[in-house]
């Protein structure tokens, strides 16, 4: 047992975290994203699973010890909505609102169309499977700098 790590922190998502390096992606989708045979496609491989934690749980864990990457105007992308493109859904406007709140700073959100997502998503160093039950909940992230003090 670790202090201070959210319950869904295990062994397997601490070692991606650290492992990712400036500019990789993480993706982190819904319940019904296809996060196994995507992650096959991963650099790492790995898909991990986390039972129990939506996707604004799963951000604010994450952004405790991973920072947003700053040399990029879009650190953050959604899956954009097939039916109503460019709207952005309540569980959209969550994530973005935790992301501001983590960084202390305004972030961008990209959308990528479904199609894109997926492959955006196989090229991620790792998918993070929520149990999300909110449609268009996925998201990559891109991984920033930690600069010494």
């Amino acid at each position: 047992m670790l202090k201070t790590l959210p319950p869904f922190m295990n062994a397997d998502l601490l070692w991606v975290l650290a492992a990712m390096g400036h500019g990789d992606r993480l993706a982190i989708v819904d319940r019904n994203y296809p996060a196994y045979s995507s992650a096959q496609q991963t650099q790492s491989g790995r898909c991990i699973q986390l039972q129990g934690t939506s996707v604004v749980e799963a951000f604010r864990g994450i952004l405790q010890l991973m920072p947003l990457d700053t040399f990029v105007a879009t650190p953050l992308h959604c899956m954009d909505s097939v039916d109503q493109p460019g709207v952005v859904l309540p569980v959209q406007a969550d994530v973005l609102s935790e992301c501001v709140r983590a960084e202390g700073r305004n972030v961008n959100m990209g959308r990528l169309a479904r199609a894109e997502f997926y492959e955006a998503a196989q090229k991620s160093f790792a998918i993070l499977h929520t149990t999300e039950s909110r449609p268009y909940g996925c998201f990559l992230l891109t991984k920033g700098v930690v600069f010494d003090a």
